[in-house]
């Protein structure tokens, strides 16, 4: 049983002389929320493109639900809900009609159950009540909702959103959030594209990161985060004999910032750190540890940082 529902190895394309994703070797765990994350530009969409077969790889491979791409694009699709691009949905018709438009245009669905189906979809992101409404009338949130009830008119195994909140003010982002857990729960495998933090931070389980082209970390989140070095916050009037003392416990990076004392936690246990100052007649007003977020780690991989909340 393949337990990756995407992997990719050495997975390249350049268009001319510029290599836009460089030997990419990505793994999706079948079941997780992957947060592919980067800035606008990073070749985060360029390798959807690829994995979903939409364009040739200039170099490298990919499987997707256990099928070489693009070779085995045609077992692999029908099983694979992707929104790179939103359908083209028409301004007068309803939601309901819309979805009975793209159901109609799908050469494997049954004609005599489209509206099953298409209730079905639009009471799983939770738009049957407004399924009626006329599209122009959805707000962001609603019509986003709608593209991605229009990737489930059929059972998937795989969701591909690429920057799916993308435009969508808060209540609409959250709708979406809310919704990218609930297909998790349900056991659909979901890749979400965003150059976003916070949101990749909220509903994903495991984490891409790419970077100029290439992928520069990837581990489930909580992996991500244990990597990463515990940062102290020291409040103290002494500053000079506690940076003495830091240095003699053989702390870490030991720096004064934003009036305080910032170190990074090593191996030291922070009790012992804290014995170690009082015992040196440094006064300890507060002893904050602060867990790395995303944009911490982000920044400490690439020495920049990009949008955190859009």
């Amino acid at each position: 049983m393949n337990h990756s529902a995407i992997e990719s190895s050495g997975l390249t394309k350049a268009f001319g002389r510029q290599v836009v994703v460089d030997h990419i070797d990505l793994e999706v765990p079948s079941g997780a929320v992957y947060g592919f994350l980067g800035p606008n530009g990073s070749g985060k969409t360029t390798t959807i493109r690829m994995l979903l077969g939409l364009i040739s790889a200039t170099e490298g491979t990919s499987t997707v639900l256990g099928q070489p791409m693009p070779r085995g694009i045609g077992a692999a699709l029908p099983k694979v809900g992707a929104l790179v691009e939103g359908p083209a949905c028409h301004p007068h018709l309803s939601g309901q009609a819309n979805l009975l438009r793209i159901d109609s245009a799908d050469r494997h669905a049954d004609p005599r159950t489209a509206r099953t189906r298409v209730g079905a979809a639009l009471e799983r992101v939770g738009l049957l009540a407004a399924a009626h409404k006329t599209y122009r009338a959805y707000s962001m949130g609603m019509k986003q909702r709608l593209a991605i009830a229009a990737c489930l008119l059929q059972p998937r195994e795989l969701l591909v959103l690429d920057e799916p909140t993308n435009g969508l003010d808060p209540q609409g982002t959250r709708e979406v959030r809310h919704l990218v857990a609930s297909l998790a729960e349900g056991g659909t495998t979901v890749l979400v594209s965003s150059h976003l933090l916070t949101e990749v931070e909220q509903v994903c389980s495991h984490v891409g990161v790419m970077n100029r082209g290439r992928l520069i970390a990837q581990d489930s989140l909580t992996g991500l985060r244990q990597s990463a070095a515990i940062r102290i916050e020291l409040r103290t009037p002494d500053t000079g004999d506690a940076l003495a003392v830091l240095t003699r416990l053989a702390v870490a990076n030991p720096s004064l910032a934003d009036g305080g004392v910032w170190f990074e936690l090593g191996d030291a246990p922070p009790e012992q750190i804290v014995a170690g100052l009082v015992t040196a007649g440094v006064r300890v007003q507060a002893f904050n540890v602060t867990k790395p977020t995303l944009e911490d780690l982000f920044v400490a991989l690439t020495g920049e940082g990009f949008d955190v909340s859009g």
